[in-house]
């Protein structure tokens, strides 16, 4: 398993708003996600500036795709994108057209893990190809008091044990990293912990340095 990455949500409501936090932080994360708020706001804008704004990072187009994957997939690649969600809940047809394209382009495409889905769902996605997904405690879970439980690490582990990265995002912090240990993970997603921090690029060293305490060097 390599090092995980730390990766930038940007759910703004404001481009404008986005791109001061991508222009104070980019330099202390590995992937900057154009979230699907900021999306559904700006359109397509919000991918070609990021785009412009930090050519060398990996850019994430969070649009959790449930249908159109091929048409949805050509707009966001061509913006920009490395990266692009479909929701679990999508038909194996849509992922299927969405990684095509997404290969095209040198691109992924990664299976955002909300609500009903299972484990035969995501060797379906394997099988076809995919290697990433999004293990996600949503907003409205950590404001009803969610924790991380057992049960969430037994299925991460089985999905890292299927061939699926996971990028694992809600609300987490530097202090919550070890609980993850033992899984394949990709990428630490963090929007709020970072953006709405007093000293923000404080917070991504002590991500990053959690980081090289419990995986190490591996690149």
């Amino acid at each position: 398993m390599s090092r995980p990455l730390l990766q930038l949500a940007l759910d703004h409501t404001s481009l404008e708003a986005a791109q001061r936090d991508v222009a104070r932080l980019q330099d202390h994360v590995d992937i900057v996600e154009a979230g699907t708020i900021l999306c559904l706001t700006e359109g397509l804008n919000a991918l070609r500036a990021l785009r412009q704004q930090c050519p060398g990072k990996t850019l994430v187009a969070d649009w959790k795709v449930a249908d159109a994957g091929e048409t949805l997939a050509q707009q966001a690649f061509a913006a920009g994108a490395n990266w692009m969600t479909i929701i679990c809940a999508a038909p194996l047809a849509t992922v299927e057209k969405g990684h095509q394209v997404a290969r095209e382009y040198g691109g992924e495409i990664q299976m955002e893990l909300f609500g009903n889905w299972t484990l035969n769902d995501a060797r379906d996605w394997h099988r076809i190809g995919i290697r990433q997904a999004i293990y996600h405690r949503g907003r409205d879970a950590q404001a009803s008091g969610q924790q991380w439980g057992e049960a969430d690490l037994a299925r991460m582990k089985a999905l890292s044990d299927i061939g699926l990265a996971l990028s694992i995002t809600g609300g987490i912090t530097p202090a919550d990293l070890p609980l993850f240990k033992d899984i394949n993970v990709k990428a630490f997603i963090a929007g709020r912990a970072l953006a709405g921090a007093a000293q923000p690029e404080q917070v991504a060293a002590d991500f990053h340095d959690q980081i090289r305490t419990l995986w190490g060097d591996r690149s």
